[in-house]
C-alpha cells in the first residue's frame, strides 16, 4: 500500500513534471503525419486535458486514468486520430500509476529523445497524428524488457469480443 507521504511526494513530482512539460515543449523532430489539424482545430476536437497531453506534451497525475484498471480484451487507441496503439494482451501492472504496456502495435508509435525536464528519456508519439502519448523505459517485463508508460487521457479503449 502506498503511504500518504510517498503519494504526496509522487503527486508533487507529477505536478512539477506537468508544469515543466507544458512550459518546455520537448523538441520533437519535424515530421509529416497522415492526420494534421491547425492548433485551433485540435483545440475544438480535444478536451483541454487531452490537448495538454497530446499537443503540449503534458502529463496526467498518476493514478487518475480510468484506463489504469481497464482489464478487458481490446485495443487502446489514440484519442486524437483513432489509430490503434496497444493490444490489451501487452498491458501490465507497472505500479507507476499510468497504464503500461510492454509493446505497441507494429508501426503505431514513434519515439524521440526527450530532455525537456532535466533528464534523458524517450518520448512516445502516435505515428499517425504525432500526438504525445507518454514515455518508454527499459525496465519492463519480458519479452521486450520495455515499459511504455502512457497517459490514459491520450488514449481510448475499444473492447473486442472473444
Amino acid at each position: 500500500m502506498l503511504s500518504r507521504r510517498l503519494f504526496l511526494a509522487g503527486s508533487t513530482l507529477a505536478a512539477a513534471a506537468f508544469s515543466l512539460a507544458s512550459a518546455t515543449r520537448a523538441a520533437m523532430p519535424a515530421r509529416k503525419f497522415a492526420v494534421t489539424h491547425t492548433d485551433d482545430e485540435w483545440r475544438k476536437l480535444l478536451t483541454a486535458e487531452q490537448y495538454n497531453i497530446l499537443r503540449e506534451e503534458g502529463t496526467e497525475y498518476p493514478g487518475t486514468s480510468v484506463l489504469l484498471n481497464e482489464h478487458r480484451k481490446g485495443v487502446f487507441g489514440c484519442v486524437g486520430c483513432d489509430q490503434d496503439l496497444f493490444a490489451s494482451n501487452t498491458k501490465f501492472e507497472s505500479g507507476t500509476g499510468w497504464p503500461s504496456f510492454w509493446a505497441p502495435i507494429e508501426n503505431a508509435v514513434g519515439t524521440f529523445r526527450d530532455t525537456s525536464v532535466g533528464m534523458v528519456r524517450d518520448a512516445v508519439f502516435c505515428s499517425r497524428c504525432g500526438g504525445h502519448l507518454g514515455h518508454v523505459f527499459d525496465d519492463g517485463p519480458k519479452p521486450t524488457g520495455l515499459r511504455y508508460c502512457m497517459n490514459g487521457i491520450a488514449m481510448k479503449f475499444r473492447p473486442v469480443s472473444a
